[in-house]
This record gives C-alpha cells, structure tokens and sequence, in this order.
C-alpha cells in the first residue's frame, strides 16, 4: 500500500490575468507543466485547464512527491512563475465566484496543455 509521502498530489492553480495580459499568459500556462515535467516536478497526469466566469484560468496538475516545495528552489520554475506573475494574479480558489456554490461549472479551454 502507498504512503501519503509516497503520492503526488494535486493542484488547482488559479492565476487572473491583468489588463493585456491574457494572451501571454496562456502562452507562459502552454509551457508551465511542460517544463515541470521536464524537470521532474510534474507527473504525466494529464493537465486540466479551465476558465472561470471573470477569465481566471484554473489549472490542475500533479506534482511528484514534495516536487511542490523543490519547486520554489529550482531557478527555471522561478522565472517562468516571475513572467507569469507579471502577466498575472495569482488568486485563491475562494477568490472565485464559482467557489460560493455547490457544483461549480468552468468553461474549459482547449489545445493549450498536454
């Protein structure tokens, strides 16, 4: 049987585009878990990306196992989340009005993750 410290885990990342910012951040979200992956931060789970209500684009991905904290050491992923943040807010799923009801609905979008 697997150990918790033996799984990945699941993320949603939530980032709001700011004014002009929507078309270079779903070009930094197209290279995000790509380069996760690449670095062995990421599973090959497949990436899930959808789009709220005021544009905020959820991105769920798995990590490897305590990839999450590597993450924030490895000098690559700092830059690309330093564009992104840029381009972007970073918000909290709380943060979205879809997260106030029960069953919440996203639009997802599509061809822009593997």
């Amino acid at each position: 049987m697997a150990h918790a410290h033996d799984q990945g885990e699941v993320v949603m990342a939530m980032y709001r585009p700011k004014a002009g910012g929507d078309a270079a951040l779903r070009a930094i979200i197209a290279r995000h878990v790509p380069t996760l992956r690449r670095v062995h931060l990421a599973t090959d789970r497949p990436v899930l990306l959808l789009r709220a209500a005021d544009g905020t684009y959820v991105e769920i991905f798995e990590w490897r196992p305590g990839a999450a904290q590597q993450a924030h050491e490895h000098p690559e992923v700092e830059a690309l989340w330093g564009e992104m943040a840029q381009v972007a807010d970073f918000v909290r799923l709380a943060d979205l009005a879809e997260a106030a009801r029960p069953f919440p609905h996203f639009a997802p979008v599509e061809g822009l993750t593997a």
